[in-house]
């Protein structure tokens, strides 16, 4: 036995929450289905929570997905995409939504155990390092207060991040070598995946709805122009909290208004804006909304 299968082996044994940290490309999404696929055997009742927001296994890019696998195959790349729930977070980076990260990460572990999940996979983003990466990570841990924290490292980069949590939680530390033979990403490979997952969310058949200015978190300035939130992605609110999908506005300047593109079968009760811009082709614009607003 290796030493990954010997950690998948514990992990399904002993844990009811691991949270799997690394470097991009380190594979962490390939070690939480090989988790849930021993933890479905092992007669566990599985959830998969993916907190990437851009490089994603679950759910839309811009969100943190849950899936509850109940077989091998439903952890097939096509099933396993399917949510269960979401939260939208409205970014593709965790750099400035540490905030809605954390509490969408902790919305979907609730879900989880609601589903009656007895082990939580949460397999995070690739910011590791520095001050803002472990900052994240350490309130990720305290927020869900996991028992299993496993990392796949390269050389020594996460050294200091076991430090904190070890002083800090009573989690169990567990540190892998990341597999030399894995292929890492280019930047524009990894551009492309985000870009054909927004494609594939945004397959017809899409609803288009005439929005009001007043459905908008954060609510838009007083004479504010429509036009500046052309394709912008927002998060549909079901009103409870939730949201029941992503979308993007459309501005139609021959009618001055707004309409929400989305694949949801129902209206939302409210919309969350994102702070990314959808081009033509899908490729992702970062927005900073307090310049788009002119306020602090």
């Amino acid at each position: 036995m290796d030493r990954y299968e010997a950690v998948v082996e514990r992990v399904v044994a002993t844990s009811k929450l691991v949270v799997l940290v690394g470097g991009l490309d380190a594979g962490k999404s390939r070690l939480s289905r090989a988790i849930a696929a021993a933890g479905i055997a092992a007669g566990r009742t599985i959830a998969y929570v993916d907190a990437d927001l851009a490089q994603k296994s679950v759910g839309p890019p811009t969100c943190v997905g849950l899936r509850i696998p109940r077989s091998e195959e439903d952890l097939e790349p096509d099933r396993l995409r399917v949510p269960e729930a979401i939260y939208f977070v409205g970014a593709i980076s965790p750099q400035g939504q540490l905030l809605p990260l954390v509490v969408g990460t902790a919305r979907m572990l609730a879900h989880a155990r609601e589903a009656g999940a007895d082990l939580v996979i949460v397999d995070t983003n690739g910011l590791v390092s520095g001050v803002y990466g472990q900052l994240l990570k350490y309130h990720k841990i305290e927020m869900l207060q996991a028992d299993t924290v496993v990392g796949l490292q390269r050389g020594e980069e996460l050294d200091p991040l076991f430090g904190i949590v070890s002083r800090f939680f009573p989690s169990e530390v567990v540190a892998l070598p990341v597999d030399p033979n894995l292929p890492v990403a280019s930047v524009d490979e990894r551009a492309g995946r985000r870009e054909d997952a927004l494609r594939r969310y945004f397959t017809e058949p899409l609803q288009r709805w005439r929005v009001k200015p007043t459905v908008f978190m954060p609510a838009l300035p007083s004479m504010f122009e429509a036009s500046a939130l052309d394709r912008i992605v927002v998060g549909l609110s079901d009103g409870q909290g939730g949201y029941t999908g992503l979308g993007y506005l459309e501005y139609a300047p021959d009618e001055d208004v707004l309409r929400l593109i989305s694949p949801a079968g129902e209206a939302p009760k409210a919309l969350k804006l994102g702070s990314v811009r959808l081009d033509e082709s899908f490729r992702v614009r970062r927005v900073d909304l307090r310049n788009l607003f002119g306020t602090d």
